[in-house]
């Protein structure tokens, strides 16, 4: 009695064949996360422009208007709608390759294949300046972070310029690179520095002030750089050509810190993306965000260094952008197709003004206080992670108990077996089984069963004996039962009838397989043969 007493948990019996599935990992947080960013149904998406979307670029200001420069057109959509607001086309000659906004979203300079940089006013869509010096197609134009008077260009001359914008003169033409220059990025910090990447394989880090002595720095990135990214602490330099991503450490002299390889064509373009969740492990951290030819968008965790999402589209990806407020990401494909994905903001977030260190006014979210005349107030720090030195108490989880393993535990042998056929659940009659085996009780509550009991056995034995998964277990099992009830069958036309169906079912099993091993004869030399080739 003492030893019954002391036995008291139990645990559900399990089939021990169960198979595993592809997609049994959960998603993470921040999977949903970029999940979350869909089209609104309010838009038609994918919108198709006329050709390839060479640049995708944000407006630094609140609504977060985005242009798309493709062909000899740059189109700017609401950041409110998502839907087309303007379009300049007339000023430009040739296809668009770059575009650029000033800090307070006013103006919008671009370059085209004819060599030539264009300022316009986006309200009335007049080019106010025109910027002539480049010899050749010109790939990149920015604009400093808060400077409003220069911005500096690179083209397939093989030259950076930096420009004078009010007097339409460039102040300095930054030699080095001996290939074409295809992107370029101004530094966060400072208005005086930025970077360029080239076909030759290098990026240079020019710095206005210093211009003796050519570019401050130099990096080799090993393949043909596509696309630069300053990271936003200023410190940290993104690079992509060929398949690969790699950052550098400026501050350290650069030095590479990290290779990401999980693109299998050539990543076309970068940009930087940033958590918006409120709270939680994930919230308020940067990720650089890749596209490239294969069709792929990965998300690239640079502190972790490690890939946390990734997402497929159906077409070559050229561009991409994300908005300074985390609500939009756009994706621009090579046959001038937008990808178009907006979160859902809460309402209760309101936008205040905050100025930050000297950069001007930017948009921060203000939070409602919580008070316990709302329902968040009693649910407040259930999604909060612990951290590494706490002492976590766990609540045990209630386990759900079956009948069959209810009678398991009462030692009602056959009684769970016959619950267990009722269940209509190969698995869970496979598992009882299993238990009966092991408790040396099977046989005997085959031998108890009735003739409607043993007809509902057989016709499960019928059904499932020639599943690969189970017949190793239940061909054996079934041998015996034949031989076991015998003169039971005999007696009962409805058990003969089983019997001739499971003599169906097995003799069709036989032939399946000596079919395949017939074929299996006949493949493997053919194999044999072009190994050797």
């Amino acid at each position: 009695m003492a030893e019954t007493q002391s036995i008291a948990r139990t645990f559900p019996v399990k089939p021990k064949l169960k198979p595993t599935s592809a997609n049994s990992s959960t998603p993470t947080p921040e999977s949903k996360y970029w999940k979350s960013f869909k089209t609104p149904k309010e838009i038609q998406t994918p919108q198709t422009l006329v050709s390839s979307i060479n640049s995708i670029v944000f407006s630094p200001t609140s609504p977060h208007d985005f242009a798309a420069a493709h062909s000899a057109t740059v189109s700017i959509y609401s950041g409110k709608t998502l839907e087309p607001k303007t379009t300049i086309s007339s000023a430009f000659r040739d296809t668009v390759t770059s575009a650029s906004f000033r800090s307070d979203g006013r103006l919008i300079a671009a370059g085209d294949l004819s060599g030539a940089v264009q300022v316009l006013d986006l309200k009335t869509r007049v080019p106010l300046r025109r910027l002539r010096g480049h010899t050749r197609p010109v790939r990149v134009v920015r604009y400093p972070r808060v400077d409003k008077l220069h911005l500096f260009s690179g083209g397939d001359d093989a030259i950076v310029k930096y420009w004078d914008i009010t007097t339409e003169s460039k102040i300095y033409d930054l030699l080095g690179h001996k290939d074409y220059v295809r992107c370029g990025d101004a530094s966060p910090v400072s208005d005086d520095m930025f970077v360029s990447g080239s076909y030759d394989h290098t990026v240079k880090v020019w710095d206005v002030r210093v211009m003796n002595s050519g570019s401050v720095m130099e990096f080799d990135h090993g393949k043909p750089v596509e696309d630069v990214i300053y990271l936003p602490s200023g410190g940290l330099v993104a690079t992509a050509g060929g398949n690969s991503v790699k950052i550098w450490d400026i501050l350290g002299g650069g030095k590479l810190l990290c290779t990401m390889e999980s693109h299998n064509k050539t990543v076309t373009s970068i940009c930087v993306g940033k958590i918006g969740k409120e709270s939680g492990e994930e919230a308020q951290q940067y990720r650089i965000l890749s596209v490239a030819l294969d069709g792929y968008m990965k998300v690239f965790d640079y502190a972790k260094f490690k890939i946390t999402h990734s997402m497929r589209f159906p077409n070559p990806l050229m561009s991409v952008g994300f908005s300074p407020d985390c609500s939009t990401r756009v994706i621009g494909a090579s046959n001038g197709t937008l990808y178009i994905g907006r979160r859902k903001v809460k309402e209760s977030e309101s936008m205040e003004l905050v100025d930050v260190g000297g950069f001007g006014q930017v948009e921060e979210p203000q939070r409602r206080v919580l008070r316990p005349s709302y329902y968040r107030y009693f649910l407040r720090g259930q999604s909060e992670k612990p951290s590494e030195w706490d002492y976590l108490i766990k609540k045990p989880k209630k386990i759900k108990v079956t009948e069959h393993d209810k009678l398991l535990k009462k030692f009602m042998h056959k009684e769970a077996l016959l619950a267990a056929l009722n269940g209509k659940n190969p698995a869970n009659v496979v598992a009882v089984m299993e238990e009966l085996v092991a408790r040396k009780k099977l046989m005997r509550c085959v031998s108890n069963l009735e003739t409607e009991e043993l007809g509902l056995l057989l016709k499960f034995l019928q059904r499932y004996s020639t599943m690969p998964r189970f017949s190793r277990f239940l061909m054996g099992l079934t041998k015996k039962v034949v031989e076991m009830r015998a003169e039971d069958i005999k007696s009962s036309d409805e058990l003969r009838g089983d019997i001739r169906n499971l003599k169906r079912d097995v003799e069709e099993e036989i032939r399946l397989q000596q079919t395949l091993l017939q074929i299996q004869g006949i493949v493997t030399p053919l194999l044999k043969i072009a190994g050797r080739r």
